[in-house]
């Protein structure tokens, strides 16, 4: 029988806490999730490798060390309301309401929202409720938040989501730049979204978050 607990303090020992993320709440929230519990069943071994993990449909689950120093970058307080975009079958929504008063996720695959939610329930995250509906749009009326962070690679990220991030607020995302990415923290003052490199990172981009075309005449 495998010993999830033990490969969950490894994961932490060997891809968390050398990446400098050293914040007590995510170290804690990371050990206390089971990661496995949050990936297809075909995927429980690979639960805890350093890679991204693919769920199906195009989409990645990003890696623990991409998470854990986004997570740390954003700086959350106990007290604020978070968005997690893309939040696949939820392990990512889990982490954060360690770390949040609330956390909003939002899922395009209606069954995966579905699934999260009552994976969510069983594992007793009772401060999170995941949305079905398409990952650019958010989760306006249950907005604005302290903190957004978007579970996969953007090359841009539309206007209504970064709406929806209160002012003072921060936002986390993989920015897709050539064979590259890289994540950057955007702060929003007095209305306008500031970004700040953070570190070196990869995802493939979600849908909605692709390079929009302009056409000018």
């Amino acid at each position: 029988m495998t010993d999830y607990t033990a490969r969950r303090t490894m994961m932490v020992d060997t891809q968390v806490r050398p990446s400098d993320v050293t914040k007590f709440p995510i170290i804690d929230a990371m050990l206390s999730v089971p990661r496995e519990a949050f990936v297809p069943d075909r995927l429980r071994e690979a639960a805890y490798i350093g890679e991204n993990l693919d769920i199906g449909s195009g989409r990645m689950m990003l890696e623990p060390r991409t998470l854990a120093k986004m997570l740390d970058a954003l700086d959350i307080q106990p007290d604020q309301v978070g968005l997690d975009i893309g939040c696949g079958l939820g392990y990512s929504t889990a982490v954060l309401a360690h770390l949040c008063e609330f956390v909003v996720a939002v899922e395009d695959d209606a069954g995966r929202a579905e699934e999260a939610q009552s994976l969510l329930s069983e594992h007793g995250v009772d401060n999170a409720a995941v949305m079905a509906g398409p990952l650019a749009e958010g989760s306006a009326k249950s907005g604005p938040y302290d903190i957004i962070i978007v579970q996969g690679g953007v090359a841009e990220v539309p206007a209504p989501l970064l709406a929806q991030l209160r002012d003072g607020g921060r936002i986390a995302c993989v920015f897709a730049e050539n064979a590259l990415g890289v994540v950057r923290i955007g702060h929003k003052i007095d209305g306008v979204v500031n970004w700040r490199f953070s570190f070196n990172a990869s995802a493939p981009v979600l849908p909605g978050f692709e390079k929009q075309d302009v056409f000018a005449l």
